[in-house]
């Protein structure tokens, strides 16, 4: 079983910054993927990003290309986003995942086996 921990989330204003991080525990998987989705209140819960172990490959939602870097440490079983130049409508639950078989970079939540807490991320404008 895989446990996962977000953290890093908080209130900043517009433009601003902030750095989320997702520590995993227990079984690891060599060829999985790792993602991050948000959920905002009355909205379905949207992929952001995401970055395959066996590939290095990355992938990112349209709305958060150029502002938001996904990466990670497969040897520490981590994983990060580094967020810039926020928006008030990033703000969101921000939720860390673990695809199982990421031999691609998965997008859709149905191809996520674990999920993590989530985060809160609030930009005031």
């Amino acid at each position: 079983q895989v446990q996962l921990v977000e953290s890093g989330g908080g209130l900043v204003q517009a433009g601003g910054s902030l750095r989320l991080s997702c520590a995993a525990s227990g079984r690891t998987f060599s060829r999985s993927a790792m993602g991050w989705f948000r959920q905002a209140p009355g909205k379905e819960r949207e992929f952001v990003a995401a970055i395959s172990w066996s590939s290095g490959r990355t992938y990112y939602t349209d709305s958060v290309k150029g502002r938001f870097t996904i990466s990670g440490d497969n040897a520490k079983n981590a994983v990060f986003l580094q967020m810039n130049s926020l928006k008030p409508e990033d703000t969101a639950v921000y939720y860390c995942a673990v695809s199982r078989y990421g031999w691609g970079v998965p997008t859709t939540s149905s191809e996520y086996d674990y999920w993590g807490q989530g985060t809160q991320v609030t930009v005031s404008s």
